[in-house]
């Protein structure tokens, strides 16, 4: 599950996604997983920054914090945009270099293929969103 994550934000996150309902406080995440607040606070924070949780207020105005199957689908979307911001400061790169050095040669050919996965990023998540909704047979 770390997938490149710190090893406690992998932690937080595979302990929420590890339980039915799909979410828990601090409180309970910094009890099931043993760790200080503190450990679950830079962790949510660092998870809330790339779309993998939300948070939410329960009833007892506590923040809940909360994996759902919607998720993936909008951390897959924020880091085509993320792709997207790359491809237009390599093109700017390019503007700025002169279009006929090599390094703005290699500027643009790095915009290009960015901006093809990128696309390729957002037609697939597209295609397979419905795939987040089904229910296991």
């Amino acid at each position: 599950m770390a997938s490149g994550l710190p090893k406690m934000t992998a932690r937080v996150l595979t302990c929420l996604f590890t339980t039915d309902a799909g979410s828990l406080t601090a409180s309970q995440l910094a009890q099931r997983l043993q760790v200080s607040p503190a450990s679950i606070s830079k962790a949510i924070a660092f998870l809330e920054s790339q779309s993998l949780v939300r948070r939410e207020r329960d009833e007892r105005r506590r923040d809940r914090y909360i994996v759902d199957d919607e998720l993936f689908y909008q951390a897959t979307i924020a880091s085509a945009r993320a792709n997207d911001q790359l491809v237009q400061t390599a093109r700017q790169g390019v503007a700025v270099l002169g279009r006929d050095t090599p390094a703005a040669a290699r500027l643009e050919n790095i915009a290009r293929f960015l901006d093809f996965i990128s696309e390729s990023i957002h037609r697939a998540a597209e295609q397979a969103r419905a795939v987040l909704h089904t229910k296991p047979e």
